[in-house]
């Protein structure tokens, strides 16, 4: 399974000014290959390295290794952008959003990140230091600061390229591992059922609430906070809006890589299965009223449905995806499904057996036993497989980076 551990480099501010420089002449020089690729209608990495590498070099002082892959980034950014357009993600053809992104070169930001190779990029791991290249010259002992077992993973894992990321004022290294799956469980003596909610981030079936009050309270505050400064639209209002910024992504993200460890480190102590509900398409058969709508718009159900899944696959621990519909109105003793059943947001009833039971763990056992059924049928794990291997160009083998990879640090 590929991995990205992320560290964070603390550079002196010589240092910093030469990372700066770097991205800056990188992403320009990739703005500028776009720009021949889309005039030219070109987009394959041997064909456009031939028309623009040597050139690339000359006008922004790069290396050979930082100019093939400034042009692969340009390729891998059209390859993108040409994916969204199949699948619907900028609109449908014609539209005002599909001809902006259609009919104009793809531009990158001056801090946007930069691959790198282990010609341009190497690890001192026991020092806790990097060697990097730059525009201005090789970089050397640029310290990072990781967690003991993030340092373990990078010493043991690490494969393929590494990411150079510029935000909110800090460096980062985003680097790929490999790291070996256990062998899946096929026989496992039960599931474990989560029932993922707003008020309930996810209750299993053990009888588990893992609640979301806080995250609930501490989104509310920083969307009213959100909302006064942007009313204020001054200069210090803008400056603490960017600050703030991702601030409460960061938040929710931490809580769910908590929950799924919690989750799945539960699920293999007890050799059981998870069982999860498909939520596909949720937001878009929901109508709500406007003062729940932000809200359901910012329940990251599907971030904790990943993490879940993939820390799943690495432990061996078989996931299975069920239907959702009318599980918090069936009664999980005797089958009986009624809209009446649900007495309140934390309550269920059953109007026929009289079994009460909190809704959310009611909700956990029907899933768990949708799951159950269709094991015994043969359904196989859902937990994600890895990425396919996507054709390089020239014939030459794909390296691994860091955007293939899970997105998520295995400290967490």
């Amino acid at each position: 399974m590929k991995l990205v551990v992320q560290v964070r480099l603390l550079p002196t501010p010589g240092q910093a000014a030469a990372l700066e420089a770097t991205l800056a002449a990188c992403n320009e020089a990739a703005t500028w290959v776009s720009e021949v690729a889309f005039t030219r209608g070109e987009f394959k990495n041997f064909a456009l390295r031939k028309a623009t590498c040597d050139q690339a070099k000359e006008r922004w002082g790069l290396g050979a290794q930082a100019a093939q892959h400034v042009i692969k980034k340009t390729c891998d950014a059209y390859a993108a952008l040409k994916a969204n357009l199949r699948a619907g993600n900028l609109g449908r053809p014609g539209s005002k959003r599909y001809r902006r992104a259609a009919e104009k070169p793809v531009s990158f930001r001056p801090e946007g990140a930069q691959p790198y190779d282990d010609r341009m990029l190497s690890w001192q791991i026991h020092d806790r230091t990097v060697s990097v290249w730059t525009v201005r010259g090789r970089v050397k002992e640029v310290a990072f600061t990781a967690s003991a077992q993030q340092v373990a993973t990078l010493a043991q894992h690490r494969r393929g390229e590494s990411d150079l990321v510029y935000r909110d004022g800090m460096w980062f290294l985003n680097a790929t591992c490999e790291v070996p799956e256990a062998s899946l469980n096929t026989e496992p003596v039960d599931f474990l059922g989560i029932d993922l909610g707003i008020v309930n981030i996810a209750t299993t079936s053990d009888g588990e609430i893992l609640a979301g009050r806080e995250l609930n309270r501490v989104r509310t505050r920083e969307r009213g906070l959100r909302r006064k400064l942007q009313k204020k639209n001054t200069p210090s209002a803008k400056r603490r809006l960017k600050k703030r910024r991702r601030k409460e992504a960061r938040r929710a993200k931490d809580v769910n890589h908590k929950i799924a460890k919690h989750v799945v480190a539960e699920a293999e102590r007890t050799s059981c299965g998870i069982a999860l509900e498909d939520l596909g398409g949720i937001r878009e058969r929901v109508r709500l009223r406007k003062p729940q709508r932000a809200t359901h718009s910012s329940w990251a159900f599907a971030q904790l449905g990943q993490f879940i899944a993939y820390k799943a696959r690495k432990v061996g621990v078989p996931v299975v995806y069920v239907d959702p519909a009318y599980t918090s109105r069936t009664c999980a003793e005797c089958g009986y499904i009624d809209k009446a059943n649900r007495v309140s947001q934390a309550w269920f009833a059953c109007r026929s057996c009289g079994f009460v039971d909190h809704a959310d763990r009611n909700g956990s056992r029907n899933i768990r036993a949708r799951a159950w059924e269709l094991w015994r049928r043969g359904a196989q794990s859902t937990a994600p497989a890895p990425p396919p291997q996507q054709p390089g160009g020239a014939g030459r083998k794909r390296r691994i980076t860091a955007s293939d990879a899970r997105c998520a640090s295995p400290a967490l």
